[in-house]
Parts: C-alpha cells; structure tokens; sequence
C-alpha cells in the first residue's frame, strides 16, 4: 500500500470530480507521470485564477478528456511543480496530507505541508 506524508496508508484524494494520474482517485507516484500528481490539494478560487493564468486551465470543462472542470472546494491531485510554483507566488491551495503521497517530502519541507495543512472536514 502506498504511504502518504505522514507515515499513513494513502487516502483517496477525490473521486468526484475523479483525479490522479490514473484515474483512481489517489495520489500515486508513478514513473510514466513526468508531472508528478502526488499532492492531494483542495481548490481555492485565488489558485484557479493563478492556474490559468500560468497556462493551466483547471476550471473549464473538457469533456474530450472527461474532465468536468474544477471548482473552488474541488480535491484534485495537482502537479508538484505547479503548487510549488504556486507557493512561491503565495497562491498555493491547501494540502491534503492523508491524501497526499509520501514522495512529495523529498521535494517540499514537511513543516511546509503541514502550514498549508487543509483544516476542513
């Protein structure tokens, strides 16, 4: 069983709207993904807006690819580089850390992670 940031067996991150490299829901690591999609983060609108403004539209609907578009609330597993890229900009979403894989701390602080901690239910 994969292993999140804490230690933990890895918990789905959203399968409404469905996310992860493959498609499972989960934050995987996974060597075909270049991408890296193992940090689980809960969208805000401050982040879509960042998003799409970098060239990465989360928030329109391609129902070519399945993908019904993100919303502010929405789980998604988002590229590494593309949250630390929002990070530094200081728009960076907050993470799921049960949700989020364990690989990602080999990249970003864990007290990073836990600062950007999602506080909801």
């Amino acid at each position: 069983m994969a292993k999140n940031v804490l230690g933990e067996d890895l918990e789905p991150c959203s399968m409404k709207p469905r996310t992860g490299f493959l498609r499972d829901g989960c934050c995987h690591a996974s060597a075909e993904d270049r991408g890296m999609h193992t940090l689980c983060a809960v969208m805000t609108g401050e982040f879509l807006e960042f998003t799409r403004l970098v060239g990465n539209d989360l928030s329109t609907p391609r129902p070519e690819f399945d993908f019904p578009g993100l919303k502010p609330g929405d789980r998604w597993c988002l590229c590494l580089g593309r949250w630390l890229e929002a990070l530094e900009a200081g728009k960076a979403p907050p993470v799921v850390l049960q949700a989020t894989h364990t690989s990602v701390v080999e990249f970003v602080d864990a007290d990073v992670l836990r600062g950007k901690q999602w506080q909801g239910g």
